[in-house]
């Protein structure tokens, strides 16, 4: 653990009388790309938010980048907001600002450049998506599914994070367009140095994309570790979700 950047330690988050999380640990590297599994209403969606300080948990500890999110000071939250970037599973662009106007904005509001640096680094983050540059002057409501979700991928980027936060990245996409954008993830992580934390339920994705995971269940994290580590456990969640048809099929197939 003495290159985690992201620590999570006996969280604890309850909504009325939900039990979501009950003691949830977990460690995730520098470098590397890490899954968060479960089923619906395990708390897998929640615990990034927590991480990303959206939500607060009622007890536990959270530390990013030697920062405890929990406790944190004004001053610490505005300085670690600048250390990530977020795609929410929807992409959540301004549905009234083109694409390039989406990318720009933490641009315009964090840093002191000159517009016409920031109208290049948007066009490079365009690019970096697999993005063609015609993009820049579209809205949300004209790209399709696939596009919206590499334009707020560009915006996640746009300031070359240190960390970056997946919620359900491939949801929506068709298996070749879903492929491609794991696809992308892996280069970037790479092109850019990034840590990256992605909420996911794709076996696919979990297969080529993610180096190390947890799983969520019954409140608490089920088994932590490599693919193949997490895929040896004999808890019935694990069984169900590796070892089931599709499960087997894609470890035969490998990674």
């Amino acid at each position: 653990m003495n290159n985690a950047v992201i620590t999570v330690e006996n969280v604890v988050t309850q909504f009325d009388e939900n039990l979501v999380h009950d003691g949830v640990s977990l460690h995730i590297n520098q470098g590397e790309i890490y899954g968060l599994l479960g089923g619906s209403g395990s708390g897998k969606s929640t615990l990034l938010r927590e991480m990303i300080m959206l939500l607060q948990p009622d007890k536990g500890d959270i530390t990013v980048l030697d920062v405890d999110v929990v406790h944190s000071s004004t001053a610490e939250k505005a300085w670690l907001r600048q250390q990530w970037g977020v795609l929410f599973q929807k992409g959540a662009l301004f549905s009234s600002l083109t694409v390039a106007e989406n990318i720009a904005i933490s641009l315009k509001e964090y840093t002191d450049m000159p517009i016409s640096l920031i109208n290049d680094l948007v066009s490079m983050k365009i690019d970096m998506v697999g993005l063609p540059a015609y993009v820049a002057k579209l809205y949300p409501a004209e790209l399709s599914g696939g596009m919206v979700k590499r334009a707020s991928l560009a915006r996640a980027i746009a300031r070359d994070p240190k960390l970056l936060f997946l919620d359900e990245p491939s949801s929506g996409l068709d298996p070749v367009g879903a492929e491609k954008f794991d696809q992308l993830i892996v280069e970037l992580r790479t092109m850019l140095d990034l840590t990256v934390v992605m909420v996911t339920h794709d076996l696919d994705s979990i297969f080529t994309t993610v180096d190390r995971l947890a799983v969520l269940g019954d409140n608490k994290v089920i088994v932590e570790g490599s693919l193949d580590e997490v895929a040896a456990c004999n808890h019935s969640e694990i069984v169900a979700f590796f070892r089931g048809k599709r499960g087997q099929a894609r470890m035969k197939h490998g990674k």
